[in-house]
Protein backbone atom coordinates (compact mmCIF):
# COMPACT_ATOMS: atom_id res chain seq x y z
CA UNK A 1 0.00 0.00 0.00
CA UNK A 2 1.48 3.40 -1.18
CA UNK A 3 1.95 5.87 2.00
CA UNK A 4 0.83 9.41 1.78
CA UNK A 5 4.37 10.96 0.99
CA UNK A 6 3.93 9.08 -2.30
CA UNK A 7 0.60 10.28 -3.46
CA UNK A 8 0.20 11.82 -6.51
CA UNK A 9 -0.24 15.76 -5.62
CA UNK A 10 -4.45 16.38 -5.29
CA UNK A 11 -5.99 18.36 -7.53
CA UNK A 12 -9.23 20.25 -5.39
CA UNK A 13 -11.08 20.54 -8.04
CA UNK A 14 -11.11 16.75 -8.98
CA UNK A 15 -11.81 16.24 -5.28
CA UNK A 16 -14.79 18.47 -5.06
CA UNK A 17 -16.36 16.43 -7.76
CA UNK A 18 -15.58 13.29 -5.88
CA UNK A 19 -17.00 14.80 -2.68
CA UNK A 20 -20.07 15.55 -4.44
CA UNK A 21 -20.84 12.32 -5.58
CA UNK A 22 -19.55 9.93 -3.20
CA UNK A 23 -19.40 11.86 0.29
CA UNK A 24 -22.36 14.92 0.09
CA UNK A 25 -25.01 12.54 1.29
CA UNK A 26 -23.92 11.76 3.94
CA UNK A 27 -21.28 14.96 5.01
CA UNK A 28 -21.37 18.96 4.80
CA UNK A 29 -18.24 20.71 4.37
CA UNK A 30 -19.93 24.33 5.63
CA UNK A 31 -18.87 25.99 9.28
CA UNK A 32 -21.36 26.01 11.24
CA UNK A 33 -23.94 23.56 8.79
CA UNK A 34 -25.75 21.02 10.48
CA UNK A 35 -25.01 16.85 10.70
CA UNK A 36 -26.33 14.43 8.00
CA UNK A 37 -25.90 10.51 7.71
CA UNK A 38 -22.26 11.70 8.91
CA UNK A 39 -21.03 14.46 10.61
CA UNK A 40 -19.78 17.84 9.41
CA UNK A 41 -16.51 18.05 8.10
CA UNK A 42 -15.68 21.04 8.97
CA UNK A 43 -12.46 21.80 10.92
CA UNK A 44 -11.65 17.81 9.69
CA UNK A 45 -7.77 18.73 10.03
CA UNK A 46 -5.92 18.15 13.62
CA UNK A 47 -9.12 16.80 15.15
CA UNK A 48 -9.28 13.73 17.02
CA UNK A 49 -12.42 11.36 15.43
CA UNK A 50 -15.26 11.03 17.21
CA UNK A 51 -15.25 14.47 18.77
CA UNK A 52 -18.04 16.25 16.77
CA UNK A 53 -20.31 18.22 19.26
CA UNK A 54 -23.88 16.99 18.16
CA UNK A 55 -22.95 14.09 16.01
CA UNK A 56 -23.98 10.42 17.36
CA UNK A 57 -20.32 8.70 16.47
CA UNK A 58 -19.84 4.85 17.29
CA UNK A 59 -17.78 3.65 20.16
CA UNK A 60 -15.04 2.66 17.67
CA UNK A 61 -14.54 5.87 16.13
CA UNK A 62 -14.51 7.50 19.68
CA UNK A 63 -11.93 4.61 21.20
CA UNK A 64 -9.27 4.77 17.56
CA UNK A 65 -8.57 8.25 19.18
CA UNK A 66 -7.01 9.37 15.58
CA UNK A 67 -5.69 12.76 14.85
CA UNK A 68 -6.83 13.32 11.37
CA UNK A 69 -4.60 14.71 9.08
CA UNK A 70 -3.47 14.32 5.30
CA UNK A 71 -1.78 11.12 6.25
CA UNK A 72 -4.09 9.28 8.55
CA UNK A 73 -7.07 10.35 5.98
CA UNK A 74 -5.18 8.77 2.94
CA UNK A 75 -4.89 5.46 4.65
CA UNK A 76 -8.51 6.15 6.02
CA UNK A 77 -10.33 6.47 2.89
CA UNK A 78 -8.67 3.42 1.22
CA UNK A 79 -10.84 1.33 3.54
CA UNK A 80 -12.94 3.10 6.54
CA UNK A 81 -14.30 -0.44 7.59
CA UNK A 82 -11.06 -1.66 8.07
CA UNK A 83 -9.09 1.02 9.39
CA UNK A 84 -11.55 2.03 12.01
CA UNK A 85 -13.20 -1.81 12.87
CA UNK A 86 -17.15 -1.04 13.71
CA UNK A 87 -17.49 2.33 12.34
CA UNK A 88 -21.39 3.46 11.23
CA UNK A 89 -19.65 4.64 7.68
CA UNK A 90 -20.94 2.70 5.06
CA UNK A 91 -18.72 3.66 2.27
CA UNK A 92 -16.33 0.99 0.64
CA UNK A 93 -13.45 3.55 0.32
CA UNK A 94 -11.04 4.83 -2.78
CA UNK A 95 -8.88 2.40 -3.70
CA UNK A 96 -6.99 4.67 -6.40
CA UNK A 97 -4.52 6.88 -5.27
CA UNK A 98 -5.68 9.60 -6.97
CA UNK A 99 -8.77 9.77 -6.05
CA UNK A 100 -8.32 9.94 -2.59
CA UNK A 101 -5.55 12.69 -2.85
CA UNK A 102 -7.77 14.74 -4.99
CA UNK A 103 -10.30 14.58 -2.05
CA UNK A 104 -8.01 15.37 0.41
CA UNK A 105 -6.62 18.33 -1.35
CA UNK A 106 -10.60 19.61 -1.61
CA UNK A 107 -11.01 18.85 2.00
CA UNK A 108 -8.33 20.72 3.29
CA UNK A 109 -9.03 23.29 1.37
CA UNK A 110 -12.82 23.69 2.44
CA UNK A 111 -12.82 22.24 6.15
CA UNK A 112 -10.11 24.89 7.07
CA UNK A 113 -10.85 28.16 8.38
Amino acid sequence: MATFNEAPPGDSKAGEKIFKTKCAQCHTVQKGAGHKQGPNLHGLLGRQSGTTAGYSYSAANKSKAIIWSEETLYEYLLNPRKYVPGTKMVFPGLKKPQERADLIAYLKETTTD
